[in-house]
């Protein structure tokens, strides 16, 4: 079964709220273990607990007040702005801790990612104007100035909001409860999990009306209302014994991921497939809050992932029967209602239901699900659609990859293979096919874990480009054969804005220099000089240099800046200077070097053609025959003079 690449959704309502949702999860989930480490030793070292002990006990307290809202104040500022925005926001998010007697965690969710901002956006105002040799005095004064005045905007502004944000949720949940209406909450929860507002709703909102519950209560059931194992359970189990087809024969192996994996969304394109049976999760889900109310069941942490292993390791010493009670409850009620529409409306056993549902779901949540794809049986034999080259900047080395495997792909029959090229820091999970130098494939991994990788050492002619073409071959055509070859367009080399990209004064036959860092400081001079960069541009292009090489292969070394420095940027650019004698380039030769800015990709056109001529032997040797600056400019393409 083929399931075409999905790309990430723009635009809408759901979108927003869910990209908001992300953005509160994401501070919570990094510090799910330290979480999890005080309900520990919470529910043992407390007077209540498990093993009493007056000594250890003492660290619950700091432990809520403190450690954890600054580490969420820390995560949230360094999600903005790096450590350098976790630092400020860490210490703002003190202001709104010694102005309470709750557990700041929505203040620190607010302080930390704000002060980062703000201090994102004043390093933007001073930057590239700090006179050499001040630099470190500047950033760390600005950056204490900014945080003490923060963490007393956090004591006197921020702090008294929060207070009353949460005594109010604290007041509606105590409403539900008392009046038995919390059951009810599963009909917005249950399909704003499917929706992928799961993390959003549990670890955004319920995890810190729980941790304040607990530290009150010593548990809370507001921790099991989205993590209850026992709704995914029961509609899983209808489709293993109702179900057809291959939603019927990957419904166990589901069953297992998502109930001992805690790993949810497994079961949500079951739903997606068949939306009746949403009401199964709703049903079963108020099933299990009436048991949890019912008992007085709870947990004293979040259980992270919602797994059966650990709810029970997150239960209070009261509550083993009544979480047990919940789970199963849940599940059976679950069950029922899904067999009874299973039944009633079952799916044509040739259906391709599961596999659409699933590429529907990764639409929603805008990147792809390996655990889900495996299960539908295309984890790794669908169509390549999308090839990245990920590289530190995304301007310069990943550009002339995507030039040269683009082309070979295009020359094996394969046009709509869309090849393109990003900075590390923009990758999302959307990508079928993802080439990275091999010194920064340990980021890249991570954050595109669907994809297919390849590591190569250099960008310009890996023999790994003619094993990624095969891979595309085997995938994207029946039976292993390319279609016809698509006939390759010429490419545009000015600017958008009718600007020069390579003008005859950025191009030099035989540059002065003799080591690596002088060649990137001429060819620096060069995109200075056409006012295309500033010095700092110059200076991150021996950063980007000392990080990974932006040597190319075939005599050829394209340095450029790094991602940072693309604000110093004022006009696309590129500089040609040509070596005679070579230049040892990190025990290369290296005889053209190229340097590189780019504003819009409006520089790729230009780096295209290189990348042609780089490739081919015979055209190497035109320019490094050449004499005059017209017969290089004529290699690479008529330009604008």
């Amino acid at each position: 079964m083929a399931t075409p690449t999905v790309a990430a959704p723009k635009g809408g309502v759901r979108v927003g709220v869910q990209k908001f949702g992300t953005f509160l999860s994401g501070m919570i989930m990094p510090n799910i273990g330290a979480f999890i480490a005080w309900g520990l030793i919470t529910a043992l070292f407390i007077p209540a607990g498990f093993l009493p002990n007056e000594t250890l006990g003492a660290m619950v307290g700091p432990m809520i007040t403190y450690l954890l809202p600054l580490l969420i104040g820390y995560t949230g500022g360094k999600m903005i702005h790096g450590v350098r925005g976790g630092v400020v926001g860490a210490v703002a998010t003190m202001g709104v801790i010694v102005g309470t007697d709750i557990p700041m965690f929505i203040g620190a969710m607010i302080m930390g990612p704000l002060t980062a901002w703000v201090m994102k956006k004043l390093d933007k105002v001073w930057e590239g104007r700090i006179k050499p040799g001040f630099e470190m005095l500047i950033d760390n004064f600005s950056a204490g100035i900014l945080a003490g005045i923060m963490a007393i905007v956090g004591l006197k502004a921020v702090g008294p909001l929060v207070i009353a944000f949460s005594n109010g949720a604290g007041n509606v949940v105590e409403f539900l409860v008392n009046h038995g209406l919390l059951p009810l909450t599963s009909i917005f929860i249950e399909p704003a999990k499917v929706l992928f507002l799961n993390n959003a709703i549990n670890h955004g909102i319920l995890t810190p009306l729980g941790t304040e519950q607990a530290l009150a209560n010593g548990k809370s059931m507001l921790f099991l209302l989205e993590a209850n194992p026992g709704p995914g359970l029961g509609l899983l189990l209808a489709y293993s014994i109702f179900g057809r087809g291959l939603a019927k024969a990957s419904a166990p192996g589901a069953a297992v991921i998502q109930f001992f994996g805690g790993i949810h969304e497994i079961f949500f394109p079951y739903i997606l497939m068949k939306p009746a049976m949403i009401l199964a999760t709703i049903g079963g889900g108020m099933t299990g809050i009436f048991m949890l109310v019912l008992t007085n069941a709870g947990l004293v942490a979040p259980a992270a992932p919602g797994s059966i292993f650990a709810v029970f390791a997150m239960a209070s010493k009261d509550s083993y029967f009544g979480l047990a009670l919940s789970v199963v409850a849940a599940a059976a009620v679950s069950f029922l209602i899904g067999s009874f529409i299973l039944k009633i409306s079952p799916i044509p056993a040739d259906s391709d239901g599961l596999g659409d549902a699933t590429a529907k779901m990764e639409a929603l949540k805008g990147k792809k699900s390996s655990v889900a794809f495996a299960l539908a049986g295309d984890g790794t034999s669908g169509p390549i659609g999308t090839v990245v080259f990920a590289c530190d900047a995304g301007m310069g080395s990943s550009a002339m990859g995507a030039s040269v495997l683009r082309n070979m792909i295009k020359k094996a029959g394969f046009p709509d293979v869309k090849v393109t090229n990003s900075a590390i820091s923009n990758l999302t999970d959307t990508y079928d096919v993802v080439v990275t130098h091999q010194d920064l494939a340990a980021r890249a991994t991570p954050v595109t874990a669907s994809a297919v990788h390849v590591a190569v050492d250099n960008f310009m002619n890996s023999p790994r480009y003619e094993e990624i073409v095969e891979l595309v071959r085997s995938r994207n055509s029946a039976d292993g054969q390319a279609t016809e070859p698509a006939v390759e367009e010429v490419e545009e080399v000015s600017a958008a804005g009718g600007g020069t990209i390579l003008a005859r004064e950025s191009v030099i036959l035989s540059g002065t220099a003799t080591t690596r860092d002088d060649a990137i400081e001429e060819a620096g001079a060069l995109l200075m000089a056409r006012g295309a960069v500033d010095a700092v541009y110059v200076k991150a292009m021996h950063e980007r240099e000392a990080s990974v090489s932006t040597y190319m292969g075939n005599f050829l070394a394209i340095p450029h800046g790094t991602n940072e420095a693309k604000g110093n940027i004022t006009s696309s650019a590129v500089s040609i200077i040509h070596y005679p004698n070579g230049i040892d380039w990190n025990g290369k030769p290296v005889k053209f070097v190229v340097g590189i800015a780019g504003v819009n990709n409006e520089h790729l056109a230009i780096l295209s053609s290189i990348a042609r001529v780089f490739t081919n032997k015979a055209q190497v040797a035109r320019l490094e025959a050449a004499t005059t600056v017209e017969e290089i400019l004529d290699i690479f393409g008529k330009v604008n003079a």
